[in-house]
């Protein structure tokens, strides 16, 4: 696919009835839902006041996980997936969404918003990221994203949209990624190169991203091109190694 940024990977155009997306419970999400929920997922985070030069911290690897990823990248935020739990020195850091029974186990900087999902929140400090994001407008202002833009960091590195675009079509070439191929993601998305390979990747050949879950691995079918992202063995014919994903 032809994007200059991943936030063109979402763009209107592109919403159809193709599974964009399984959850390890087996449930499917087409891209039609995945792109206008995260629409909405952007319109949420942008009254926590996510926007270009701030970083959002995401714990858990689910849909919401990805969807508060997704929601952060068209606002051109930077996403760290699993951030440390120690926060307050970070003075860019503006959200943290994460289940929330865990949100008690970070320290944030002064300001920064605490999102949970899951189980309502007790704490009226605490936004419910799963009422706000049914409730969002599902549109979204036209992208006018740079390629230069970060969207991902593990504290130490930051990588941007070029990065990671050019990443992923490597990984699309090297392993011969096809639309009606899946991609079953067993590697912490806190590693850029899960994301690259288990996201970004499967996002620009049009294919299902499939969550894992150890209990129901057995249940993934081992159609032709079956892959999965993983640093350790998998029993599927295709192995998308870690090792071999450029890091962006």
């Amino acid at each position: 696919m032809n994007a200059g940024t991943v936030d063109d990977l979402f763009i209107r155009e592109l919403r159809d009835d193709r599974i964009g997306l399984v959850d390890a419970t087996g449930r499917e999400y087409d891209y039609h839902w995945l792109c206008t929920t995260s629409w909405k997922a952007g319109n949420f985070l942008r009254h926590m006041g996510v926007r270009e030069g701030v970083t959002v911290g995401v714990v858990g690897d689910d849909p919401l996980a990805l969807l508060a990823f997704f929601g952060t990248t068209l606002l051109e935020g930077t996403t760290c997936f699993e951030p440390p739990t120690d926060l307050t020195e970070a003075a860019d850091f503006r959200a943290l969404v994460a289940p929330v029974d865990t949100l008690e186990s970070y320290e944030l900087p002064r300001g920064a918003q605490r999102v949970g999902y899951g189980s309502p929140p007790d704490a009226p400090d605490v936004h419910h990221f799963d009422a706000g994001l049914w409730s969002e407008n599902p549109s979204f202002p036209p992208f006018s994203t740079e390629p230069e833009t970060a969207i991902l960091t593990d504290g130490d590195r930051t990588v941007t949209h070029r990065d990671v675009l050019a990443a992923g079509r490597a990984v699309i070439e090297e392993f011969g990624l096809e639309s009606d191929e899946r991609v079953v993601v067993r590697a912490p998305l806190s590693d850029s190169r899960t994301v690259v390979a288990g996201v970004i990747a499967p996002l620009l050949a049009r294919a299902p991203i499939v969550l894992s879950d150890t209990d129901r691995e057995a249940e993934i079918p081992a159609e032709r091109g079956a892959y999965a992202v993983s640093s350790e063995s998998v029993p599927e014919p295709n192995r998308i190694d870690l090792d071999a994903v450029s890091a962006p």
